[in-house]
């Protein structure tokens, strides 16, 4: 009886594949600071749209109810009197279709004579002065008189002064120069609205939204190619490798 030498077993020390809480803590700490950028541009995205949405909406909504946004350019009408306003304040014009409307003390934006920019002033006076045409055969301005009844033609007029200024408008205004009177003022709304309105607005509230888009557009195709790596379904070229370097960090 011959001994057989016992067959020789080869061991190996299994392969240790990483503990599962290990690679969770691994995916937490890459996905925790892109959740974080992630929420940033996504507020960034939502402020600038409301933001935008906001200087559009605004002067609309005056527009639907009958009413207009002006913007105060100058401080003629700074002082402690009601209804005074001062320079880069925002206040609320409603049209006016007839003298009745019109009140002593009332503010009011007008037309000047031969001026192409709107003034508000307030009423200090009323009155129905006479019309006048130029007479052909002497030159001289005459009064208009109605051809059917005989009786001197007038037109009514307003009278009016900025509340800092010393002294009244030198001309009166008629009311088909009349725009319509103040509602409303809201303080520093002017500068906002005229901001909002410039290039400059508009850029600063655009750009950023936009910016967003694109850097969530980005991380979502990083992501995507990511996940397909991951489940084995994509093998990273160098030139991918090197571009999720680039855009991760």
């Amino acid at each position: 009886m011959t001994d057989r030498p016992d067959p020789t077993v080869e061991r190996r020390a299994p392969h240790a594949d990483p503990p599962r809480h290990a690679a969770g803590l691994r995916a937490a700490l890459r996905t925790t600071p892109r959740r974080a950028l992630r929420t940033a541009l996504w507020t960034v995205i939502v402020v600038c749209g409301l933001a935008y949405a906001g200087s559009l909406a605004v002067p609309l909504w005056f527009q639907a109810n009958g009413q207009r946004l002006l913007i105060v350019t100058s401080g003629s009408m700074a002082g402690s009197e009601q209804g005074g306003f001062d320079a880069g304040d925002a206040v609320v014009m409603r049209r006016i279709d007839d003298p009745s409307q019109l009140r002593v003390g009332q503010v009011a934006t007008f037309w000047p004579a031969g001026s192409d920019q709107l003034v508000t002033h307030r009423i200090i006076a009323l009155r129905n002065l006479p019309v006048m045409q130029q007479d052909l055969a002497t030159g001289k301005m005459v009064q208009t008189v109605d051809p059917t009844t005989g009786e001197a033609l007038t037109r009514p007029y307003i009278f009016t002064k900025g509340d800092a200024n010393i002294d009244p408008d030198p001309d009166a205004t008629p009311l088909s120069q009349v725009r319509g009177i103040i509602l409303h003022v809201y303080p520093r709304w002017g500068w906002v609205l005229d901001w909002a309105g410039s290039a400059q607005g508009r850029a600063a509230m655009l750009a950023p939204p936009l910016a967003a888009l694109a850097t969530l557009e980005v991380l979502s195709l990083v992501d995507d190619r990511r996940a397909r790596r991951e489940a084995g379904e994509l093998r990273p070229s160098a030139r991918e490798l090197h571009d999720d370097a680039l855009l991760l960090g």
